[in-house]
């Protein structure tokens, strides 16, 4: 056998080491990432045999999890540490998040109640402002609630009168949160409180003296109704389980809402997320021990209601993809109730009554357009908007004269506006003060073919002048699921992108809402590949005409839009340079066995059903991996308050991708304490989170350093 000389031994070890060596651009060198064992674990789904080598990471609370999640943050925070820009990063995105934000007020008589925070403060308050021009007076600050800078607190509703509010205390990032009242007059919290549960509504009882709240758990939804001054052991069931022989069960989620004059409850029980069906069924609130009545049942179509002047406004794709709204009549099918505003070409996105007057948010091109009309379906005008951008929907009660609605763009930060329905005069209720000049960049819209031919429709946005050569960084994010359409919006991060010179993209994927129910079926159960299709179109459709090139292409994606990311990484990683892949669903085998994955099967199917387990399979990224191909940079971004997408996703794909990839790029977990889902992490730490996201994707789409 052939002896090395201990310095040949010492050179050959270093060489080694060298090899195995993690470069990212920007100079950043890293040793070999954590190491994470395998044990495989071997599934049989019809015959067809699956290992899983890291099965045991599923497990969040075992030692050896927790003992790979610290590393992996340890790993994370190495990169960081010599990442030049990151310090920068963090004072650019405090000026455009450490600002005065407000939410869409609920108006009360005189009195208005909103969520506001301070510049400089961590979380909202809830505010009332007493009349027009009246002073904020704060009601509920979430500082004095805790000293979590993570605490934060929501209005959920106020009572009639506007002498109580109900809100939501939220830790973190997790879907679930507990409810508290607040006496308006007596500038007090009641005693009453609903455990921290994911609650879909609470509202007031016409009179105020309880609540009507629906809480689900992994056995389904439930309505219950409570007293104020009783323990929640007292509370009422109300709706559930089961109606009129029909078994309720996990992916039936409804939500209860109180007709504006106090004369119905009227419960929307959603078959699935999204769902395929909406059943709406009500009761008479001025009749003692009532029963609930049914509006629709049983029909493979979604329905919405409002109720005003005695009669019900329903918004519904039965027979109408893209949405009609039609007056209903109970204990009468659809097709013989009476058409009030059309199907159009367009999609209708929402619709409300104010000043009983009915507003219709339409989607054109993914642009809303806002039409009003009377209760009886005649054109009463428009509302016009500034520019390309998105609009909420006219909030505001049914008897109400004004109505609210914030306006953005990703150029544009968001206003809210008052309306007053009788002059159609508009005002400004509120206006954040953000440093970023909306005159010095220009948002356009572009329309591509994707892989089959389908026209798909692409917002580009960027600094006036800049560059079309090949050479810029470019942004890319997408959804393309569960119906939901993506509408130009204001975002920090994407502002901070453009500002500092880089393009920003957001291609409309199908299987969103954009134009209607036939635009979601084309993304969803099998036909899911078309949403990757669209996405790697519009990719090749910015590097063809010049906006960037695969050397600086960065995209980012979370939950439906992880999945996105996965598959990014996985079908077509010469396409992209750097992958912020946030909240994902990856393993979509099992997906549906944790937290609220089995709500998803009606959108994406499950490998449980033989006909279904072959096409989720092949996309399905954790088990499309494959050893020694070169992937791109990666970070992936979670946290242990995510209580919708189960973290275990991020965890066993860093894992696998780590032993895998052959690029010799990043591969990093970024695991919150804190974070998760839903909103509710304190300002200070989404600055602290997003310039990590926004650090690690500008440096990788910088120059690669030249190799020896």
């Amino acid at each position: 056998m052939r002896h090395l000389s201990s310095l040949g031994l010492a050179l050959a070890v270093s060489s080694i080491a060298l090899a195995q060596m993690i470069h990212g651009r920007g100079g950043i060198t890293l040793p070999p990432p954590p190491e994470a064992h395998t044990a495989p674990v071997i599934d049989d789904y019809f015959g067809t045999k699956v290992t899983d080598d890291y099965r045991w990471l599923e497990d969040a609370n075992s030692p050896q999890t927790q003992e790979f999640i610290n590393a992996e943050n340890a790993y994370t925070a190495r990169y960081m540490d010599q990442a030049r820009i990151r310090s920068q990063t963090l004072d650019q995105l405090a000026s455009l998040e450490q600002v005065s934000s407000w939410s869409v007020p609920l108006q009360r008589g005189d009195d208005y109640f909103f969520e506001k925070r301070l510049a400089g403060e961590d979380q909202a308050s809830i505010y009332v402002r007493h009349g027009w021009t009246g002073k904020d007076k704060r009601l509920v600050d979430p500082a004095q609630l805790s000293r979590d800078p993570n605490t934060s607190v929501v209005l959920l509703d106020v009572s009639r009168d506007g002498s109580q509010l109900a809100y939501g205390v939220r830790q973190g990032g997790a879907d679930e949160f507990t409810v508290h009242l607040y006496d308006v007059k007596n500038s007090k919290t009641l005693l009453d409180e609903l455990p921290a549960a994911v609650y879909y509504s609470v509202n007031f009882t016409p009179d105020g003296k309880g609540l009507f709240y629906t809480r689900t758990d992994r056995q389904g939804t439930l309505l219950y109704e409570h007293t104020l001054g009783t323990r929640t052991f007292h509370d009422t069931l109300l709706f559930g389980r089961e109606f009129r022989g029909e078994e309720l069960g996990p992916l039936d989620l409804f939500f209860a809402t109180v007709t504006d004059d106090g004369h119905y409850l009227v419960v929307e029980i959603d078959r699935g997320v999204p769902a395929r069906r909406v059943d709406i069924v009500y009761r008479d609130l001025t009749k003692p021990n009532s029963y609930f009545d049914v509006l629709t049942w049983g029909i493979d179509s979604r329905f919405s209601a409002i109720y005003d002047k005695g009669s019900w406004y329903v918004k519904t794709d039965y027979k109408a993809p893209n949405g009609c709204i039609l007056k209903a009549y109970p204990g009468v099918m659809p097709d013989a109730w009476d058409k009030v505003v059309p199907e159009t070409a367009d999609a209708i996105d929402d619709f409300s009554i104010v000043g009983n007057k009915i507003y219709v948010n339409r989607v054109h091109d993914v642009k809303t357009e806002t039409s009003v009309y009377t209760l009886d379906g005649k054109p009463a005008g428009h509302i016009e908007y500034d520019g390309i951008g998105s609009a909420s929907i006219l909030a505001g009660r049914t008897f109400d004269r004004y109505g609210f609605f914030n306006f953005q763009s990703y150029i544009q930060p968001p206003t809210i506006d008052r309306v007053d329905t009788v002059t159609g005069r508009r005002e400004i209720f509120a206006q954040p003060k953000i440093p970023f000049d909306t005159g010095d960049y220009q948002l356009q819209q572009v329309f591509y073919n994707s892989k089959d031919g389908t026209r798909i429709p692409m917002f580009i946005a960027g600094k006036k002048g800049l560059a079309q050569d090949g050479s810029e960084r470019l942004l890319m994010t997408g959804y393309g699921g569960f119906d939901l359409s993506e509408l130009p919006a204001w975002n920090p991060q994407w502002a901070w992108w453009i500002e500092q010179g880089g393009w920003f993209a957001l291609p409309n994927l199908r299987g969103g809402g954009e134009y209607g129910e036939k635009w979601h079926r084309q993304g969803m159960f099998g036909h899911k590949q078309n949403v990757f299709d669209d996405f790697f179109a519009a990719a090749a459709y910015l590097i063809q005409n010049k906006y960037t090139s695969p050397e600086h292409f960065a995209i980012t994606g979370r939950s439906n839009g992880g999945l996105l990311m996965g598959a990014a990484i996985t079908q077509r990683p010469d396409l992209f340079s750097a992958v912020l892949c946030g909240y994902p669903l990856l393993d979509m085998l099992r997906y549906q066995n944790f937290e609220q994955g089995e709500h998803w099967t009606t959108e994406y199917g499950s490998s449980a059903d033989q006909k279904q387990f072959p096409y989720l399979l092949k996309y399905s990224p954790y088990q499309n991996v494959k050893k020694g191909v070169k992937y791109p940079a990666v970070m992936f971004f979670t946290g242990s308050s995510d209580t919708r997408v189960d973290p275990l996703h991020a965890r066993k794909m860093t894992a696998l991708m780590q032993a895998d990839s052959a690029s010799g790029r990043p591969i990093l977990l970024h695991y919150s304490l804190s974070g998760g889902h839903s909103a509710g992490v304190g300002v200070e730490q989404k600055i602290q989170d997003d310039a990590d996201q926004l650090t690690f994707l500008w440096t990788e789409t910088g120059q690669p350093a030249a190799r020896k």
